[in-house]
């Protein structure tokens, strides 16, 4: 394959036919779902007051919209990744789109809280089929630096799609109604994901995949089985759903389920490395914890997620349900927030080889001040008649810690991990996150829901100290791994000279 990294065009020749490929058309129609399926994530917040009075959804309904989209997603991302590779990334990717874009056509339609949270998991599902060959193809068709440019507007489209969901959202419900507002908020997705399906099957490079993988089929690969690990996936999902159903439960019996996790996840341990030792591909190589800077960031990413992703849901509930806000305004409240987590990501990503692990610290400690601030924050908005926009000061001071640890955190993952283990200690590393995710909205929102009846500030305040205790568990995870390891990355790092 010849690439012509100069050309204006992009152009990349695809052998043994007489047709080109535009890198950047590539690249345009990958990030139209991956904005669609982040934007799903953030602007859901914004929505789960109208959808709870317009269909009568409960509280453990909505901590499934939340929880069960999460999960999926995070369980499919490393089979998905490996079923991409084997078999065309092009061809993975249109699949995911279409379950992505039919099932939030579903949820756009149905009235029934139960079908709703079956159509948010088949969004979860599409998600984890879609996601891993997004950064797949940008690995496999850039190089040098267009590959550094191309990520920079992966970067750029998170960003903005977490900042502008809630927003359009609101704008949505305002425009429309609450009874509808929700449901056009699902609907659009479809025929802007049925838009990147047709501009894919124009512009991908099929035939490029049909020759890797032939080439595949003939050479050292052939016999390689494709293996996806199907008994880890449902051991995890089971522990998982066995810590995360006592808090939607809400039951004193159910909270028997967290040793029967505890019991799973022993299990799951002992079958991956009994996977691994046969020779098979198992769901998670725990190999890679032998390198501690994967270890360590992974811990303290984890231990983040498990807190901080339900600190704008919260902030809507209080907001809309208890000060009768507007989703929109409700939205707004983000935006700083969102605005300053780009900027604080891309000065500290340049940063990250050099002092990361202190940037790490302080973006954690951010967001620790920044959840406290606005746990008080709610209780003087709500007794004492203070303005709710002031809400915006504490949550900024979040985004510029959101920020500091999406600009280092990932890099400093990935220091001792040799290049071609990479992309399964990414999907590992985006697994532990999206489980986290999972657990950490279940436990969240029901410390919420279980105090609203005292007053929705005491409801917001407490579960912010519940949030601002995990954050800080997680400066002390951090705190250990700039102790042992360093501000950042060693000189001549071994696992790269060995590469």
């Amino acid at each position: 394959m010849h690439v012509d990294f100069r050309s204006e065009r992009h152009l990349i020749h695809v052998p043994g036919t007489e047709r080109v490929f535009n890198r950047l058309k590539v690249l345009v129609v990958l990030m139209i779902p991956l904005a669609m399926s982040l934007m799903s994530i953030s602007s859901i917040n914004v929505a789960l007051p109208t959808i709870e009075a317009s269909i009568g959804a409960s509280d453990t309904s909505i901590q499934w919209m939340l929880s069960g989209y999460a999960l999926v997603f995070g369980m499919l991302l490393v089979p998905a990744g490996r079923l991409g590779d084997a078999i065309g990334r092009g061809t993975v990717w249109i699949t995911g789109v279409a379950v992505f874009s039919v099932s939030s056509l579903v949820c756009g339609m149905v009235s029934d809280p139960f079908l709703l949270n079956i159509a948010r998991v088949a969004q979860g599902v599409g998600a984890g089929i879609l996601n891993p060959q997004t950064i797949g193809m940008i690995q496999q068709y850039f190089r040098g630096q267009g590959r550094a440019r191309a990520y920079s507007v992966f970067g750029l489209v998170i960003s903005a799609s977490v900042a502008a969901g809630p927003l359009l959202t609101g704008l949505i419900i305002r425009g429309i109604g609450p009874h509808n507002g929700w449901r056009a908020s699902f609907l659009w997705n479809a025929p802007l994901g049925f838009l990147g399906i047709a501009l894919a099957l124009m512009w991908f490079p099929f035939d490029l995949e049909r020759q890797r993988r032939h080439a595949k089929q003939a050479g050292a690969y052939k016999h390689t089985k494709l293996d996806l690990d199907p008994l880890a996936m449902v051991l995890l999902a089971l522990a998982v759903l066995c810590v995360m159903l006592p808090f939607m439960l809400k039951t004193g019996p159910g909270f028997l389920l967290i040793p029967l996790a505890a019991v799973l996840m022993v299990i799951w341990v002992r079958w991956e490395r009994s996977y691994a030792a046969h020779g098979r591909q198992p769901m998670v190589d725990l190999k890679l914890f032998r390198y501690r800077s994967f270890t360590h960031a992974t811990a303290v990413s984890a231990t983040q997620f498990l807190g901080g992703t339900s600190i704008f849901v919260l902030v809507a509930l209080f907001l809309q349900d208890g000060m009768h806000v507007s989703a929109l305004q409700a939205g707004m409240i983000g935006l700083p927030n969102a605005v300053l987590s780009a900027c604080s990501s891309l000065w500290c990503g340049r940063q990250a080889l050099r002092r990361g692990r202190n940037l790490v610290i302080f973006g954690l400690s951010c967001i620790f001040l920044g959840v406290l601030g606005a746990s008080w924050m709610g209780g003087q908005i709500m007794n004492n008649g203070v303005n709710f926009w002031w809400l915006m000061a504490p949550l900024a001071l979040v985004g510029v810690g959101n920020g500091c640890m999406t600009g280092c955190n990932q890099t400093l993952s990935m220091l001792e991990v040799p290049p071609k283990e990479g992309g399964v200690a990414g999907g590992v590393k985006s697994t532990t996150e999206r489980v986290s995710t999972a657990i950490g909205n279940a436990v969240i929102t029901a410390v919420f829901f279980v105090l609203v009846s005292q007053g929705w500030d005491v409801a917001l305040t407490r579960a912010y100290q519940v949030i601002a205790l995990i954050i800080a568990v997680a400066i002390g995870v951090a705190i250990f791994d700039r102790v042992t390891l360093g501000r950042g990355a060693p000189p001549t790092p071994i696992s790269l000279s060995k590469s």
